[in-house]
């Protein structure tokens, strides 16, 4: 399918600016193109010199001039008799299937490792899913049927989740002989203020230390609609303290990725060194980790 269709659906909901149309398709979960600046402003011209759209620039006094592309007669007539063409076979596109294929040169516990590391993916993917579903994402919801559809297309992309995630079991379950161990326990609250709410994750059965770990988080969060997170040094595995492990790296970029503001809660001595003492520096210009002696140091600055 063309990005031009997927354009003029945009636009037949109102005019807008390329860079609007970029972020729309951008943030989208099923119009799978990059929308990068240069895909979408070529096709634009050509709808452009098509008659499908018109543009008029919008001047501005206190900012750059905007222009703004609006769907003509014509273009809504291309984009009903695209909608009546019979549709394309589904796609499906998996690089991990690929290296399934040739997987039975790794031994079970390498095995495993692929499995859950392609897990953890679709169980991101999933969660991004809902939660861009939760909060109401991109939706032109002018009918009742039209809200319905992107309800339904929400639902699709979830259930096709859910679905891999299912199989994925049943392949642990024939190849590797046993489920995927079970998930660690969290003690965590949820810490409503004045400013606003975080996550507090005081402990756990087992410290945490895995990329799932930091997923289980992230839902936690996204599952209470806050972006704070608080966790006690208690409930980290100490390898998360140790940058050569790459623990912290690979659980904070997770943090960092999904705009999770996360403050650790360090009650004890612990003296830091080395390239774990310089990624600390390095954070504390930043706004997305640190880590406190306190709960009241550490809500001053999630709220700051």
């Amino acid at each position: 399918m063309s990005i031009h269709y997927a354009i003029l659906g945009i636009l037949s909901w109102q005019p807008l600016t390329g860079y609007d149309v970029k972020k729309i398709i951008q943030d989208s979960p099923f119009m799978h193109w990059s929308g990068n600046n240069n895909q979408i402003y070529k096709a634009l011209l050509e709808l452009l010199n098509e008659g499908l759209v018109t543009n008029e620039v919008q001047h501005q006094k206190s900012a750059p001039s905007k222009k703004i592309y609006t769907i003509t007669p014509e273009g809504l007539a291309e984009l009903k008799d695209w909608m009546l063409t019979p549709p394309e076979p589904p796609e499906f596109k998996k690089t991990f299937l690929i290296q399934l294929a040739w997987a039975d040169q790794l031994d079970t516990g390498e095995l495993n490792t692929l499995l859950t590391g392609y897990e953890n993916q679709v169980r991101m993917q999933l969660l991004i899913q809902k939660e861009y579903q939760r909060r109401g994402g991109f939706s032109p919801d002018r009918t009742s049927r039209e809200a319905s559809l992107w309800d339904l297309i929400h639902d699709n992309l979830i259930s096709s989740y859910e679905n891999e995630l299912n199989w994925l079991q049943k392949v642990r379950n024939e190849l590797c002989g046993n489920p995927k161990m079970e998930e660690k326990r969290m003690n965590y609250r949820v810490i409503e203020k004045t400013g606003g709410k975080y996550i507090e994750c005081l402990s756990a059965e087992r410290t945490l230390d895995t990329e799932q770990d930091a997923l289980d988080l992230l839902s936690i969060c996204m599952e209470n609609d806050t972006n704070l997170l608080v966790i006690h040094a208690a409930a980290l595995a100490d390898d998360f303290f140790k940058l050569k492990t790459g623990v912290a790296g690979m659980m904070l970029q997770k943090f960092v990725n999904y705009r999770i503001k996360t403050a650790v809660i360090l009650t004890g001595e612990m003296v830091f060194k080395g390239k774990f003492k310089d990624m600390l520096a390095e954070s504390s210009r930043g706004n997305n980790f640190r880590i406190f002696d306190s709960i009241t140091e550490a809500e001053t600055w999630l709220f700051g």
